[in-house]
C-alpha cells in the first residue's frame, strides 16, 4: 500500500473531507522556513500530490532547532532551501509531484502558476512579502492563507478576493513601512546576539497546522458554502504560548478604491515565452490585441545604466531593477558608493520605443509563465505567456 493510498483510508472517515479534491489540487507554499517546514509536512501527510514551493534562502546552523525537514549535511552544503525539502517531502510520498522556485516572491514567480493554483500558503516573514503573495493571489483570483511567528507567538489569517485584502487591512503606517524588510536569518540572527530564541518549533507546528486546516477549508467550498465549515477569512487566529492562550478578532477589510486587489480578467493565452525577444512579442501582440502600439507595464524597472553624480561616469548595467543593487556593489568603481549618489537610468515600459528590441522577456526580468499587463487604446489587455 503506497503513502497515499494509506492517508486515504485513514481519513476518510471525515465527513466533509474528499480525498480525490486533495489529491487534485494545486497549492503553492511561499516561504521554506519552520513554519513553511511545517505546513509541507502536514500537506504531504494529507494527501496532496502537487505542490509548488517558492524560497530565495539557503539551509543555515541556526534553521536546524525548528525546521523538521533539514539536516545538518543541509546546513553545511548551504542547500537551498527548496532543495532540500523537494527531497524530503519525494521520501515522505513518492507520488508527490512537487516543483521548486528558488527566487523571490516579489519578482521571480509568474502570475499564470499563481493562477493554476487552487490556493496560496503564504510562510514568510515580513510586510513587503506578505503585500507581494496578496497582489499576485487578488490579481489572479486565488485564495491564500498566511501564518506569522515570533517568539512564542503565532497568527494565522486567510485572504480571498472579494472578502478580505492584505494591503487593505494594513492601512496608510503599513503601507509606508514595506520597504523595510529583514530576511529570517537576519532576525535569528538579532535574538541570538540578545541571547533568545527567534520562535520555536512548537510555535511552528501550531500555526502551520492552522494554516493547513484552512487550506483544506478553501478547497472544499460546497461545504463552506454550506455552512459545515467555517473559514478563518475576515478574522485572525491568535495563539500565545507563553501563558497558554488563544483568541480570534476580526480582521477584515476591502476597500473599492484598492489598486492592489484588482483582479486581472479576462486573461488571453498566448504561444509567447520568456525567450522570446522584445521585438518579436510587440509584433505578436500587435495581431492578439488590435492595437498597432501596445505596452508592456514592467512589474520591476529596466535599468540600462548608471551615473555617478560625483564625477559623471556612466556605467553600463542592462538588468532588471532588482539586480541593481547586487551589480553594483561588485563594480569596482562603485563598491561602497551610497546607493544615493547614483543616477539610474530605468524603463517602466516596454513600447515601441525601447531601445534594447533584442533583449529576450527574461533578460528584461520578466518571470516564465508571467501574466503581461498590456496598454492599448480599448484599455488593458491582459496576455498569458506560454508555460513551456
Amino acid at each position: 500500500m503506497s503513502n497515499l493510498e494509506l492517508t486515504a483510508d485513514v481519513f476518510s472517515g471525515l465527513s466533509w473531507f474528499r480525498k480525490d479534491r486533495v489529491s487534485e489540487s494545486r497549492v503553492m507554499v511561499v516561504g521554506c522556513g519552520a513554519l513553511g517546514n511545517e505546513v509541507l509536512k502536514n500537506l504531504t501527510l494529507f494527501g496532496f500530490k502537487h505542490i509548488v514551493v517558492v524560497d530565495f534562502d539557503r539551509v543555515e546552523p541556526s534553521n536546524l532547532t525548528r525546521s523538521v525537514l533539514f539536516t545538518a549535511d543541509d546546513a553545511r552544503q548551504q542547500r537551498k532551501k527548496t532543495e532540500a525539502v523537494a527531497e524530503r517531502i519525494k521520501a515522505m510520498n513518492a507520488d508527490v509531484e512537487i516543483e521548486t522556485v528558488y527566487g523571490d516572491i516579489a519578482y521571480d514567480v509568474g502570475l499564470g502558476l499563481v493562477r493554476s493554483m487552487d490556493v496560496v500558503i503564504g510562510c514568510v516573514d515580513n510586510r513587503w512579502a506578505r503585500y507581494c503573495i496578496n497582489r499576485l493571489c487578488m490579481r489572479a483570483g486565488r485564495p491564500w492563507v498566511d501564518g506569522g511567528i515570533d517568539g512564542l507567538e503565532g497568527t494565522a489569517r486567510v485572504f480571498r478576493p472579494g472578502e478580505n485584502c492584505y494591503a487593505c487591512n494594513l492601512g496608510p503606517e503599513g503601507l509606508n513601512q514595506l520597504a523595510r524588510r529583514m530576511s529570517c536569518a537576519g532576525i535569528i540572527r538579532r535574538n541570538e546576539e540578545a541571547g533568545r530564541a527567534a520562535t520555536t518549533p512548537i510555535v511552528a507546528s501550531v500555526i502551520g497546522a492552522v494554516e493547513v486546516q484552512e487550506a483544506l477549508k478553501l478547497i472544499h467550498q460546497e461545504q463552506l458554502e454550506a455552512g459545515e465549515l467555517t473559514s478563518l477569512c475576515g478574522r485572525m487566529f491568535c495563539y500565545e504560548g507563553q501563558h497558554l492562550t488563544t483568541k480570534t478578532v476580526n480582521f477584515k477589510a476591502y476597500d473599492a478604491d484598492c489598486a492592489v486587489h484588482e483582479c486581472w480578467e479576462p486573461v488571453v493565452s498566448s504561444t509567447l515565452t520568456t525567450k522570446h525577444t522584445v521585438a518579436e512579442v510587440l509584433q505578436d501582440l500587435r495581431q492578439l490585441t488590435g492595437d498597432s502600439a501596445p505596452r508592456i507595464t514592467l512589474n520591476d524597472c529596466f535599468v540600462d545604466w548608471v551615473e555617478s553624480r560625483i564625477d559623471g561616469q556612466q556605467i553600463q548595467v542592462m538588468k532588471p531593477g532588482r539586480a541593481v543593487a547586487d551589480y553594483i556593489e561588485q563594480h569596482t568603481h562603485l563598491r561602497g558608493a551610497l546607493q544615493s549618489a547614483l543616477y539610474q537610468h530605468e524603463y517602466r515600459v516596454i513600447d515601441d520605443a525601447f531601445p534594447y528590441q533584442e533583449l529576450t522577456l527574461d533578460q528584461v526580468g520578466i518571470p516564465a509563465w508571467d501574466i503581461l499587463q498590456i496598454s492599448t487604446e480599448r484599455g488593458d489587455v491582459y496576455i498569458e505567456l506560454s508555460k513551456t
